[in-house]
């Protein structure tokens, strides 16, 4: 079996698996980093969102093999204690019902505000809305994106 070479929450690992193995499986299965949830598994639902070379993607899209020399970040390395500006703000906006999304919309919201640290709502409603939320939060996952916006920008 192959193996792989893979940088992830800034850690180096090496991983035998084959080329086309999502890197989903890869993550939660090789790795156990679990907090990359499974959804859909056709990217419609962005619950396995993680950020890759500073952009959200989904993890059941992205083969193994396709993510040697990339740099992975998922919801345990968005920050080591729970202190980065989106998981303070999902935190103090009470976003969470069921929490199965979240690690999805936690990364999507991260990304976009690496890239734009004063996205308007019309960015905001476009980029949050390829994470789907069966518990309907969105006016929450909002309200956590301005305090996120106003923690960043202090």
């Amino acid at each position: 079996m192959p193996s792989f070479s893979l940088h992830v929450n800034n850690k180096d690992y090496t991983v035998e698996a084959e080329a086309d193995m999502p890197l989903l499986w890869v993550l939660r299965d090789l790795l156990d980093l679990t907090g990359t949830k499974y959804g859909c598994g056709v990217a419609s639902c962005g619950a396995c969102t993680v950020m890759m070379d500073g952009n959200a993607v989904y993890s059941c899209q992205r083969t193994v093999g396709s993510c040697v020399n990339k740099k992975i970040i998922t919801i345990e390395g968005l920050s080591e204690n729970g202190t980065h500006p989106v998981q303070k703000a999902w935190q103090q906006a009470a976003v969470p019902q069921c929490g199965y999304c979240q690690p999805g919309q936690m990364m999507t919201a991260a990304a976009l505000l690496g890239k734009n640290k004063r996205p308007s709502d019309e960015v905001i409603s476009s980029e949050m809305s390829k994470n789907l939320c069966r518990c309907g939060t969105y006016h929450r996952i909002k309200e956590a994106m301005h305090i996120a916006i106003e923690e960043i920008n202090k």
